[in-house]
């Protein structure tokens, strides 16, 4: 119920815990924003703790703001404080959304799009002097703007904006780069090296050019990310060691896919293509090891081979473009237009609807 209410609301260009929209999307969003728009700077927000920081007074309010049902109200008031319970010991905090409730996403959302999204579209429609484009997945935000003096007032009043309601920008996180199809030529005129880059959903951003010399964004898997999961894998393995190898080469599998399948986007075949063989590489050296401690025979590797990697070579040799990714500024939310998914929700006539004047500090 909620989720079908608060769907009504939601802007455009928030994507994490939507129904219909993904991490791809929101990488997408991005992509067509910093494209297509006049974007010569990013300011990659981190806010601190988010999780933990909201308030669960401001909350409440914000739902009544807009549901008007105490029997609801009292049921998300019983998940907020139902505590969390580590090592039999129950531990309940007076802010947070709760983590692990299966309502914390949407609560999590809900607070963000009145402290955030609301604040954020006004801003841009009333006080941004050039073009500018904000992607939100969850408490991943990022914002590009076209003249300097624009980021800089928009980091100083989302500073201000944040505290009134418990939260903070983490200040060394949080950090503002030039970037866009500019950055590279203004950069070289300051005797400067390369672009910065940053990083989303777990890929970093890099300004980059084709072979004809144009300007193109490129996408990377992030490398920390690659190692997360190599010791994830290990770890996971190593719990599995006596099972049968073809059974741990299926779980594997499954893994390696998921894996696959996520980082399959344009511009990162090499990254990929390392990926596949690190992995390749330690699955061989780790089947040999179980055969050798578990006596499975000296047909172990082969066995690992063929049970894991069939997928992911598809993707090591053959991928040049990757499903559900267009960078060409065709709108997977087709009620908001190409360009919808980063400037707000277009069709969203009445954002501020029902204001009540004892909360227009919240909203303005």
């Amino acid at each position: 119920m909620l989720n079908a209410i608060y769907e009504e609301d939601f802007l455009g260009f928030s994507y994490g815990f939507r129904p219909k929209r993904s991490q791809h999307d929101a990488l997408d969003a991005l992509i067509v924003g910093i494209t297509s728009k006049k974007v010569n700077y990013i300011l990659d927000a981190d806010i601190r703790s988010y999780f933990d920081s909201v308030s669960q007074d401001w909350l409440i309010r914000f739902l009544k703001h807009r549901i008007n049902d105490l029997r609801m109200i009292r049921l998300i008031q019983k998940w907020l404080k139902a505590g969390i319970l580590e090592d039999g010991i129950i531990t309940v905090s007076e802010t947070g959304t709760g983590q692990g409730s299966v309502a914390s996403p949407l609560l999590s959302n809900i607070y963000l799009h009145y402290v955030f999204d609301l604040w954020a579209e006004r801003w841009r429609r009333r006080q941004a002097t050039g073009d500018m484009i904000i992607v939100r997945y969850a408490d991943d935000i990022i914002i590009g703007f076209q003249h300097e003096s624009d980021a800089r007032r928009f980091w100083d009043a989302m500073r201000e904006r944040l505290r009134e309601f418990s939260l903070l920008l983490h200040p060394d996180k949080t950090r503002l780069i030039r970037f866009g199809r500019f950055a590279a030529t203004q950069r070289a005129e300051r005797g400067l090296g390369k672009p910065e880059t940053f990083t989303f959903l777990g890929f970093t951003l890099i300004c980059g050019k084709t072979r004809q010399g144009r300007f193109a964004l490129q996408r990377k898997s992030r490398g920390d990310r690659m190692r997360a999961k190599l010791k994830e894998i290990k770890k996971e393995l190593r719990r599995r060691m006596h099972h049968p190898i073809p059974q741990q080469g299926n779980w594997l599998k499954q893994v390696v896919t998921g894996y696959f399948a996520y980082h399959a986007v344009p511009t990162n075949s090499r990254a990929l293509h390392a990926s596949g063989i690190t992995l390749r590489t330690y699955g061989d050296a780790r089947s040999n090891d179980v055969a050798r401690r578990t006596g499975q025979g000296g047909t172990a590797s082969r066995s690992w081979r063929t049970t894991t990697f069939p997928i992911p070579a598809f993707f090591i040799l053959g991928l040049t473009h990757a499903s559900p990714s267009n960078t060409q500024g065709g709108s997977r939310v087709p009620e908001l237009g190409s360009l919808g998914s980063v400037r707000g929700a277009l069709s969203n006539e009445r954002p501020y609807r029902d204001l009540d004047a004892r909360f227009v500090s919240v909203y303005s």
